[in-house]
């Protein structure tokens, strides 16, 4: 058993190594720091989180518009955002092993987390953690720009457009999921802080006038997600970022954090950022960025809230939540709890036994309509049936389906829990 929140992160990881779901980026090479590959059912699982969030946000609402802006954005954009001035962070650097970490994230700031040097660390400096780029054949200043730290910018810059196009009502919203790259001085604890990363966001413009209403729905909404993702309540927190913490355009902002097994971090955020991105924009490009409100002379910019998600960081949730272990028949027992409607698989399907033709031909048949039906279900007929029970646990699949003799006569199945290891028999025509 994994008996402390450190072993359970280094089980979580072999996990998702063994089983396909997360790999070391360039790892034949010796690895980059900070990036990370995802496997075949690792990608299953990240698209079926991205999936749920574009159908809860998106979709299923009357007021959300989605775009999908560029990752290259003209250098204008982030000197008018503050990135260029602002978007920082402290690096220290040991004298005697030349080590560089971030200040603020040190558990002592005395001593070197590398070779253990005391008062070693030169002054802090500031770090602008963007990925700087050219932009054409040209290398000079002109010819600027970075990789995108955040996905919000490429919706400010695509409001007028919407309001042009649509001409929706107040309020509204426009989403967001695309890569974000920032240059992290010390990217830890798997796939939580990383150089190159999946972001879902939302700018949501309101009247100014009703900015604490429409905050205080979104409050209540983030925690619907966090329910969708199947994440336990109790350990789902949220802290009220106060003053100084607050990011400099944030008039209001809540992180709400999770019980990772790396500690209490944060998951999400939910911030109202006022006209600030807007005015911006109208000052530094010289675009009117008012919004008349219907049948009416009554002009304004509107004010922001944005609900901001990290893919990573949520699949690191429910990995967190899902691993579980406990005994079957006295042996030890790895399964992901995964909710069915994230799991990468929703059938395994297995002949009892791969050498008798007349089985496999069956489980075949049974296969195939499933694989029909639900698209994410697999093959297996390696190993014993107990061999594929624990492999299919362990990568979270909620059902086993297994053909055996009996299945030639009565066109019936056995199917296993993934949770209860219970079985019973169905129809094939009820699966």
């Amino acid at each position: 058993m994994a008996e402390n929140k450190n072993e359970k992160m280094e089980a979580i990881v072999s996990l998702a190594k063994r089983r396909g779901f997360i790999y070391q980026g360039s790892e034949v090479y010796g690895g980059l720091s900070g990036t990370w590959d995802y496997g075949p059912l690792g990608v299953t699982l990240k698209r079926n989180i991205m999936k749920l969030w574009w159908k809860v946000f998106v979709e299923d609402r009357e007021d959300m518009y989605g775009v999908d802006a560029a990752i290259l954005m003209n250098q204008k954009v982030w000197k008018a955002s503050g990135h260029v001035d602002t978007f920082t962070d402290p690096l220290v650097e040991c004298s005697e092993c030349k080590g560089r970490f971030r200040a603020d994230k040190l558990d002592d700031p005395n001593k070197c987390p590398t070779c253990k040097a005391d008062n070693s660390f030169s002054e802090a400096r500031a770090f602008n953690m963007m990925f700087k780029t050219n932009v054409g054949p040209v290398d000079d200043e002109s010819s600027i720009s970075y990789l995108r730290p955040e996905t919000a910018q490429g919706i400010f810059t695509n409001y007028k457009n919407i309001v042009d196009s649509f001409y929706p009502d107040l309020p509204f919203g426009i989403a967001q999921q695309g890569k974000a790259f920032r240059n992290e001085i010390s990217p830890r604890d798997f796939i939580f802080r990383s150089r190159e990363f999946e972001q879902m966001e939302i700018e949501y413009f309101v009247n100014p006038a009703d900015w604490e209403v429409e905050f205080e729905k979104w409050v209540g909404l983030v925690h619907q997600w966090t329910k969708a993702l199947g994440l336990p309540e109790e350990n789902v927190h949220e802290l009220e970022v106060e003053g100084d913490e607050r990011a400099h355009y944030s008039k209001r902002t809540i992180d709400f954090e999770f019980d990772f097994p790396i500690g209490r971090e944060e998951l999400l955020g939910l911030a109202y950022r006022t006209d600030f991105d807007l005015m911006n924009i109208q000052n530094n490009a010289g675009k009117g960025m008012d919004y008349t409100v219907k049948g009416t002379n009554t002009k304004f910019v509107p004010h922001v809230i944005e609900p901001s998600f990290g893919v990573e960081r949520a699949l690191m949730a429910v990995l967190s939540s899902a691993y579980t272990e406990d005994e079957v028949n006295g042996e030890k027992r790895i399964f992901l709890k995964l909710p069915e409607h994230l799991a990468p698989v929703k059938y395994a399907v297995s002949p009892l036994l791969k050498n008798k033709p007349e089985l496999v031909a069956k489980a075949r048949e049974v296969y195939s309509i499933l694989k029909k039906k639900h698209g994410a279900v697999m093959w297996d007929d390696n190993g014993n049936i107990g061999k594929r029970y624990r492999r299919q646990d362990e990568i979270g699949t909620p059902h086993c389906v297994v053909i055996d003799f009996e299945s030639l006569d009565d066109d019936m199945v056995t199917i296993r829990d993934r949770d209860t290891t219970e079985q019973k028999r169905i129809k094939i025509s009820e699966l």
